[in-house]
């Protein structure tokens, strides 16, 4: 087990779907709801779902890189939305819901980078994700904060967040949390 903790932040639809997958793997420490990638100061998740403020959900993911390593995370994070819709993910749609990698170092934008080059190539349409630097993160409001762990009966949670979840624990399944 390493000493430090690494951060991936990640925006791929609705941060409720994306949170409860990732949360999952083995090497994952927490997952944070949040936003990033917009230009207003502490924003809402009212003003961020008006489109406005031009952030996008994301969630800030804090993993172990010994047990598990960035490029597995940007694995299990494009397996769960698809980087080819702009602007919408199932029946989310508008900005804050685009496809996007906020990346904390250069090394994490090389391999964001090399990762999108590969998906790019094995899609029919093109990929849109983003890769941007990571300016600041905001943490959304605390009722989003395992938000399917805390309400699992939710209609959208049954809907979109329990199919993504079962999609990370089948592809990988050796990197599960006992």
């Amino acid at each position: 087990m390493s000493d430090t903790l690494e951060t991936a932040t990640l925006g791929g639809g609705c941060f409720w779907c994306t949170e409860a997958a990732l949360e999952q793997l083995a090497g994952v420490e927490s997952v944070t709801s949040g936003y990033a990638g917009g230009h207003v100061e502490n924003p809402s998740y009212a003003a961020v779902c008006s489109g406005s403020t031009g952030h996008a959900e994301v969630v800030q993911v804090a993993f172990d890189p010994d047990v598990i390593a960035y490029d597995e995370v940007l694995e299990a994070f494009f397996e769960i939305h698809d980087p080819t819709q702009l602007n919408r993910q199932g029946p989310d749609v508008g900005s804050q819901y685009r496809s996007i990698v906020l990346y904390h170092d250069d090394a994490q934008r090389e391999i964001a980078e090399a990762y999108v080059d590969v998906l790019d190539a094995a899609y029919e349409d093109d990929v849109v994700t983003e890769i941007e630097p990571l300016e600041t993160f905001y943490r959304a409001e605390e009722h989003h904060q395992d938000y399917f762990a805390k309400n699992p009966d939710d209609a959208y949670c049954t809907f979109h967040a329990k199919p993504k979840m079962e999609k990370v624990r089948e592809k990988f399944e050796a990197k599960m949390v006992e």
